[in-house]
């Protein structure tokens, strides 16, 4: 017999049911995620900003109160927070030499609202400055690798908190999706990234809070344990602009029978080449996934519009969040920042103005195709991952890119439409790295979408054991 896992390769719901039944300690599993960061983190740099001696006093106080009775969702659980995400007393250096010492007094409300869920913070995870870029690199901390293979980048922006749930350093992390920072890293990681309905996780410290690009959301190496974690993170609150009462939904929602779905399959949204080999590796998932549904169509999608329409989007954002920080420190900033700031100068008002026309029409053009489907389904990335030196790809197929994020418009243009989007895994591609499928549904689908994506995961995860 071998031997038994270590805990902190559970499943987050296990150990969530384990601390309850007080079958394990919060300080147990929490020694066996401090162990595996100390193995495998000199490799992979995904864990930035450890604060391990505060988490074990947490552990203790959590394992004291533990008497068996009603616990907070997450009471307990470790968890990792994304290096763009505001702790106390704990530094928060947004990727950027600006911010290399800055410690905040107090905690993002997100952060506080998973304190209040009984998590216990970890440490901080690695992005690119300012979430700038889908490589997680940056000049104060370097570069976040792969774990399936470290020469490769593991994505971004959320790249940290991917690497190190990839390799069970804890059962789940928290990232921001703008356009794909979710979603890229977790496909490239092998895990899952889930970027829900604006406004479902409020955050009403965003400085564009009318802005429905900037979601945060979960990671983690399950559908259910995101499900766990994006319960704790989904909320109210009137001061974010865009906050939904509808994530204070708690009716149940029944998993689908995958016999009875619709689903649409489209291979780049019309938005984006896709490399040769990852056309073909969907094109297997598209073959077995037509088998366990009951209605399986090619749709006809042209988000054409959407690179244009988010160039224009962004540079409002650029100027917005950072043009106080450049114009303190432009010695500190980094070149993508800088670089898009700059550009950012240069779009005019009436352009900012047909971006806003032109994106109202692809929202409504996009919700309309669900009339006739359940579940929208295509590739994460049009990539395999890249070596993690470059900063970003420069061509598909040969043919070159115009920008820097052009590689990744089929997570863009979904960020476009307000919807909520979850990509998980699926298999390998044709270089063997991890693969991902994004299914999206209508906008605020967030709880369908989950039970969805789950009841997939479960299929998927016993066809391959017959």
């Amino acid at each position: 017999m071998g031997e038994s896992p270590a805990l902190c390769d559970q499943s987050a719901v296990w150990l969530r049911d384990a601390i309850r039944r007080r079958e394990i300690t919060s300080g147990e599993l929490l020694e066996s995620c401090i162990q595996r960061i100390e193995e495998i983190n000199p490799t992979l740099n995904a864990v930035v900003t450890p604060c391990f001696d505060a988490a074990r006093e947490q552990a203790a106080v959590a394992d004291a109160a533990n008497k068996g009775g009603d616990l907070a969702p997450l009471h307990g659980m470790p968890i990792l927070i994304k290096d763009l995400t505001e702790t106390k007393g704990l530094r928060t250096t947004f990727g950027s030499r600006a911010f290399a010492d800055h410690v905040p007094t107090q905690d993002d409300p997100i952060v506080a609202r998973l304190r209040d869920a009984g998590a216990i913070v970890l440490g901080k995870t690695n992005t690119p400055e300012f979430g700038a870029g889908a490589n997680t690199t940056n000049e104060v901390f370097g570069s976040t690798r792969n774990p399936m293979n470290t020469n490769l980048t593991s994505g971004g922006s959320s790249g940290g908190s991917a690497a190190a749930v990839a390799t069970s350093m804890a059962p789940f992390a928290t990232g921001s999706d703008y356009g794909g920072s979710l979603r890229i890293p977790a496909a490239f990681c092998g895990v899952v990234g889930f970027r829900a309905s604006t406004g479902w996780v409020p955050a009403p410290s965003r400085k564009l809070g009318l802005s429905p690009l900037w979601v945060e959301g979960p990671i983690a190496r399950s559908v259910a344990d995101v499900a766990l974690l994006f319960d704790a993170m989904r909320g109210y609150t009137p001061q974010d602009p865009l906050s939904s009462p509808a994530a204070l939904s708690t009716a149940p929602v029944s998993p689908p029978r995958l016999s009875d779905l619709r689903v649409g399959f489209s291979d780049d949204l019309g938005a984006s080449p896709l490399d040769a080999g990852v056309l073909e590796t969907f094109q297997a998932a598209k073959d077995q996934l037509s088998h366990l549904v009951g209605l399986a169509e090619e749709q006809t999608i042209d988000m054409s519009d959407a690179e244009e329409i988010f160039r224009l989007l962004r540079a409002e954002e650029m100027l917005a969040c950072h043009t106080e920080a450049v114009n303190r420190s432009p010695d500190l900033i980094g070149a993508n920042v800088t670089a898009n700031l700059a550009d950012s100068h240069r779009v005019t008002l009436l352009e900012s103005a047909e971006a806003g026309v032109r994106h109202a029409q692809l929202v409504r053009s996009f919700q309309s195709i669900f009339d006739d489907i359940d579940v929208l389904i295509c590739p994460t990335c049009a990539i395999s991952p890249f070596p993690v030196e470059q900063n970003h790809p420069t061509e598909i197929n040969g043919q070159p890119l115009a920008t820097y994020y052009s590689w990744y418009a089929l997570t863009f243009a979904l960020s476009l439409t307000g919807s909520p989007v979850i990509s998980i895994p699926f298999g390998r591609d044709q270089l063997g790295m991890p693969f991902g499928i994004q299914l999206v549904m209508a906008r605020n689908k967030d709880l369908s979408l989950l039970a969805l994506a789950n009841s997939l995961e479960e299929e998927l995860s016993l066809s391959s054991r017959n």
